[in-house]
């Protein structure tokens, strides 16, 4: 635990579950970024993470083991370790006192648990307890619901229709390794060490697999599936249209959603700009004769949901269609479960 002469009384004891994880440590950069006050942070892992140190604010957090973990004095406990590690602890982290901020599917679609995108819905937050757990979405569901709500408030939504392109980081670290060593085996001329693989079912490596998560007896992939339920849940709309196909390609870093959506009313491109303008959390980059729309390269490492490639259709003044790419590990993950904190420090809870 790095403890802190914190005077804010902002200032709260935070811990981070799944600390040594992909999210994890993007959660302790941002955490450094926004130097945020804390009296305290400890990171906690599985025991092999245990003993492992990470820097932060140029000193170093020894991780903890999870197991023998006590959140007796923690006001925020971020978990990032996986579902079924949720599920185990953090009834114990809300038992302790703790706010938990779950990053993972446990809870997501439990109606009695607030599913939280801060631009979008952040008043549902103003009637929770003092200790509860509160849900981060999917990443690909927490981009698309930032560019859709500016719609949605202004022009109504009928119906949604997204295909995704989702980076080998959104399988955790893991994913990431295993399509840097399909490219160095690629580049030296090596085969594939096919048993090797465990974050997709097939070579990622210029390659595009749609498939992300587990088939239903529908066909749907979870990862589909997910994007659905989120999406109404968040924007509290049960009945709203929405088809999702959802494919992993060979980025390391940031998911790209194509967009097709009908509106309740006509909506000009020019007017759909100045909405997203105004938004909070989004930037706009819709130059096209400059060759200038969102790239996964340039969305890497920043906190916006870029949006781009707007167009209306070309029989339907309701309809438009456009580009939507965000750093997954960032606004998909880390950087919007941070900001469900801000928001709750800052309404005193």
């Amino acid at each position: 635990m790095l403890a802190f002469d914190a005077t804010s009384p902002q200032a709260r004891d935070v811990a981070i579950v799944g600390v040594t994880g992909a999210v994890g440590r993007e959660m302790l950069s941002i955490l450094e970024e926004r130097d945020i006050p804390l009296r305290s942070l400890r990171g906690l892992a599985s025991e092999r993470s245990a003993g492992e140190t990470l820097p932060f604010r140029d000193e170093q957090l020894t991780v903890e083991n999870l197991a023998e973990a006590s959140f007796e004095e923690v006001d925020i406990a971020f978990f990032s370790a996986g579902a079924s590690v949720t599920r185990e602890y953090a009834p114990q982290a809300i038992k302790e006192g703790a706010f938990v901020i779950d990053n993972t599917s446990a809870f997501r679609m439990d109606p009695s648990v607030p599913l939280v995108v801060p631009e979008v819905n952040a008043e549902t937050l103003d009637d929770v307890d003092d200790s509860t757990i509160i849900a981060n979405p999917n990443c690909s569901t927490t981009q698309m619901v930032v560019a859709l709500d500016p719609l949605a408030e202004t022009a109504g939504l009928e119906r949604v229709v997204v295909s995704t392109y989702q980076s080998a980081s959104g399988a955790g670290q893991r994913g990431t390794d295993e399509l840097l060593e399909e490219l160095r085996a690629w580049a030296h001329g090596d085969e594939l060490d096919e048993e090797a693989r465990v974050a997709f079912p097939h070579p990622l490596a210029f390659d595009a697999i749609p498939h992300i998560g587990s088939f239903d007896d529908e066909g749907w992939t979870s990862e589909e599936v997910k994007m659905v339920d989120e999406t109404r849940k968040i924007m509290e709309t049960p009945e709203l249209s929405i088809d999702a196909h959802c494919v992993r390609i060979p980025t390391v870093r940031s998911h790209a959603e194509s967009l097709t959506v009908d509106l309740e009313d006509d909506l000009p491109v020019e007017r759909a700009h100045q909405l997203w303008e105004d938004a909070p959390g989004v930037t706009l980059r819709d130059v096209p004769e400059e060759e200038t729309y969102p790239l996964s390269r340039l969305a890497a490492g920043t906190d916006a949901t870029w949006v781009g490639r707007v167009r209306q259709h070309r029989d339907r003044a309701d309809t438009l269609n456009f580009w939507v790419v965000s750093d997954n590990l960032r606004k998909g993950a880390a950087l919007n479960s941070i900001q469900i904190a801000e928001y709750l420090v800052e309404e005193g809870l």
